[in-house]
């Protein structure tokens, strides 16, 4: 089950009670306090795993208890603190709280983790009111209560090259082309329902992650259709790959649907529009792909690739190229691999 947000109620454990208690042993008549402290109370820790793919598995666990620490006792032993509660989220996921609104911690690599709602601490056993003036105090303190917080999680998927365009425009066939990804795939529109990663590996030294994001239509960035919830996952990508489709199923203007595109992300994010893009017709086994292509060419004014996911025609030009981009948008960990790759014209 894929799911991008969900929402949660985290309660932390209570600190235990501090212990009222005095040493009792034979031959010793003033033993003193020897009450012990209690326990502090387990946290709700959040923490990113790559090997989560989205917020599935969360949704039918909202409320999230942490266990409260053990009540003091005597000769000074300490309770035990409460277990923490550790929630994996994906790479990704913004944590936000719902009371104030504002935003706690983007979880964007693996590892990283952020303290949701903080364990109670256990309060003072009697020993600690120990003073010249009173040596036998009887009075302890209760542990402080956790934390409680109703928090958000909203994952907005990092890839690296985002597939973008109209249903139907190829981006599934696509990336289970280049990739070990099997997104569902049929001959009719919105087949793909959510976003789909797929790790595309060129040669043995390099590898980047793509994103197919469901098809986008006229009006997403107000929330027509489902708008809202597939142009966020378009903001963490780096590098968009616009997909035209030559004829498309529904008799319109391909160079119409690359423009509307194009305005559904301007509307949505300016910064989307200034995203790095490469152009693509698919289909190219169609006789009119050529065409569609070089009137994007004149409309444009940029390079425009044909390729086929069916023929594999272009693929290995299109990954070449997607290589050398991403090297230009972050060239340390790519730029010694390029020269084992010839240049594409663009």
């Amino acid at each position: 089950m894929f799911a991008d947000r969900v929402i949660l109620y985290c309660r932390a454990g209570d600190g235990g009670n501090g212990c009222s208690s005095f040493r009792k042993e034979i031959f010793v008549p003033r033993g003193g306090p020897d009450g012990g402290d209690g326990g502090d109370g387990g946290d709700i820790i959040i923490q990113a795993d790559e090997n989560k793919g989205s917020l599935g598995n969360l949704v039918g666990h909202r409320h999230w208890n942490s266990d409260r620490g053990q009540h003091g006792s005597g000769a000074l032993c300490t309770g035990r603190c409460g277990k923490p509660t550790l929630i994996l989220v994906p790479p990704g996921t913004l944590i936000t709280d719902l009371k104030h609104g504002h935003l706690l911690k983007d979880l964007q690599r693996h590892g990283e983790s952020v303290v949701i709602a903080k364990g109670g601490r256990g309060g003072r056993g009697n020993k600690r009111f120990a003073t010249p003036q009173n040596r036998a105090p009887r009075e302890s303190e209760e542990g402080h209560p956790g934390e409680y917080r109703e928090i958000s999680l909203d994952l907005k998927m990092i890839a690296d090259v985002g597939l973008i365009g109209k249903p139907n425009a190829g981006k599934s066939t696509l990336l289970s082309r280049v990739s070990r990804a099997t997104p569902e795939i049929a001959d009719y529109p919105f087949t793909t329902k959510y976003p789909n990663l797929g790790v595309v590996n060129v040669g043995y030294d390099y590898e980047f992650v793509l994103a197919d994001i469901p098809g986008l239509i006229e009006g997403a960035h107000a929330g027509v259709g489902l708008g809202h919830d597939f142009l966020r996952h378009v903001e963490r990508t780096r590098l968009l790959v616009h997909l035209v489709e030559p004829s498309p199923m529904d008799q319109t203007d391909p160079l119409d649907n690359y423009a509307k595109i194009r305005e559904e992300l301007r509307l949505y994010d300016p910064k989307l529009a200034e995203r790095p893009e490469i152009i693509c017709v698919t289909k190219a086994e169609l006789t009119d792909a050529a065409t569609c292509a070089e009137l994007l060419r004149e409309v444009t004014g940029k390079e425009v690739f044909l390729i086929s996911a069916v023929t594999g025609k272009g693929l290995p030009e299109l990954t070449r190229l997607i290589i050398q981009r991403l090297a230009k948008l972050q060239p340390e960990p790519v730029t010694a691999l390029l020269p084992s790759f010839p240049e594409v014209a663009t």
